[in-house]
């Protein structure tokens, strides 16, 4: 194998998540069901970085993540990079980052919130990206977003 050798071989179309934290990256696939795809998947963990000092990268054949997934993602992983790989090139770059608002996507962790007692979609507004702080719309919890309960 020369150095210059992928260590992972190239996808013709899909996704190539990137720069996952190397202990975020099992989270990653559970949280987008990837061991349930029906089309090749490929888990690097550990890899060095130039930009962190370890790093994850998972790339998924033939698929393509929708809005809802991409803000799962940043949840659990912010700052990750996606990349559309369409016929084996590079078409878009995209790094993730938590959106303003979360929908859905996480637990109160209030159990006097009415989204404990009653069925009904969560709603968090991030009140501050840079210490992942996020409060419940409804009963106005704050909690970080490293220590949420995904739904």
């Amino acid at each position: 194998m020369s150095k210059k050798e992928l260590l992972v071989s190239a996808i013709e179309n899909g996704t190539v998540i990137d720069h996952i934290p190397t202990e975020k990256t099992f989270q990653v696939v559970n949280l987008l069901h990837l061991q349930d795809m029906d089309t090749p998947v490929t888990i690097g963990y550990n890899f060095k970085s130039g930009l962190m000092d370890r790093k994850g990268i998972i790339k998924i054949s033939d698929k393509f993540f929708t809005d809802d997934e991409i803000n799962r993602l940043s949840v659990v992983a912010p700052n990750i990079v996606l990349n559309t790989i369409r016929n084996y090139e590079v078409v878009e770059k995209k790094r993730v980052e938590t959106p303003d608002e979360l929908r859905g996507i996480i637990k109160c962790n209030n159990p006097k919130c009415i989204t404990n007692n009653e069925p009904m979609e969560t709603i968090f507004n991030v009140i501050d990206k840079e210490q992942g702080i996020v409060k419940c719309h409804y009963c106005d919890k704050e909690q970080k977003i490293d220590e949420v309960e995904l739904i």
